[in-house]
């Protein structure tokens, strides 16, 4: 057996078990990619794949623990290619980070300042997505890192570490009747349009649960993945906005006013995601840490041994 055929069957998987696209993805022939797979199965002695006629439909039993092994080989493989690599070169390179909007266009730029300066020779790449993209990027190993609020903690494969936390805020405009007010209650929210994100962002399942639990309904006239968007839409007088405290700034958005939101839909935390036994170049222990200042080397270390961490942010 080979690493050619673990890619393959690999690569059958994620290309939803059409082999012709595997084998575009991969460089190959249709032809090569299925000897491969039939070499393995003959050499491991069971079918790795259920079969109708001489496609390939599902992955079998034996198939599906074969593909786990597979997968945890080639993390290994990926692993030993990175740690040489950052031997040869411990300060340049190619850092990919998987992340939102919000994040990308709030909470990175003084981060990412910072880092290409310890670090001008690495190459930075954002690449924006919804959560379960994102997430998809590192299992597959097209990140480094993933950064977002929602959806990357419970997925398998993946390690989250604690970035920030923050509360949401209520963007009204600047003579809104809402400023009068000293104590805002959900039930003074839904007498008004609401403009906030789409469900899979930056906390929107806590502003659900906020109002799911006190039996109101909220207009929400308009979804947004981009806090610059739901900031936009306010401003024409659409309705009021709910966003994260760190998209509003006082200088940028001076036709707009912002209330603190904390008490009615509580703490968010945005959580730095890992893929689980995965090598980490010593410039992603550093650009961690300047993201969340308490992620030392030795704590994410000891997270990725699974050992219990005491977080504070």
């Amino acid at each position: 057996m080979n690493l050619h055929q673990f890619k393959f069957v690999r690569e059958a998987v994620r290309q939803n078990f059409n082999l012709t696209e595997a084998a575009k993805t991969l460089f190959t022939s249709q032809p090569g990619v299925s000897k491969a797979i039939l070499e393995l199965e003959d050499e491991l002695g069971v079918d790795i794949f259920r079969r109708h006629g001489k496609r390939i439909r599902n992955l079998t039993e034996p198939g599906k623990r074969i593909l786990t092994s597979i997968e945890r080989i080639l993390v290994e493989v990926e692993s030993l290619k990175r740690v040489g690599k950052d031997f040869a070169a411990q300060d340049q390179g190619n850092f990919v980070i998987a992340t939102t909007h919000t994040q990308a266009r709030y909470a990175l730029p003084k981060v990412l300042t910072e880092f290409t300066k310890r670090f001008p020779k690495v190459r930075v790449s954002i690449q924006q997505g919804s959560p379960q993209q994102i997430a998809d990027m590192l299992l597959h190993d097209q990140a480094d890192i993933a950064i977002a609020t929602e959806g990357v903690s419970d997925v398998e494969g993946l390690l989250t570490l604690p970035g920030y936390q923050w509360q949401h805020v209520i963007a009204v405009q600047s003579e809104h009747p809402l400023l009068s007010k000293k104590n805002i209650s959900l039930e003074d929210l839904v007498e008004y349009p609401i403009i906030t994100y789409d469900k899979a962002f930056a906390g929107r399942s806590k502003i659900d649960k906020a109002f799911d639990s006190k039996h109101l309904k909220p207009d929400v006239v308009l979804e947004a993945i981009d806090a610059d968007v739901i900031k936009t839409y306010v401003e024409t007088g659409m309705g009021i906005g709910i966003v994260a405290g760190v998209a509003y700034d006082a200088e940028r958005d001076k036709n707009l006013r912002a209330i603190p939101a904390g008490h009615l839909f509580g703490n968010n935390v945005t959580k730095i995601a890992l893929k689980q036994n995965a090598y980490l170049r010593s410039f992603v222990y550093t650009f961690i840490e300047l993201f969340s200042p308490s992620l030392t080397r030795k704590l994410v270390d000891q997270a990725m041994l699974g050992e219990s961490v005491d977080y504070q942010i």
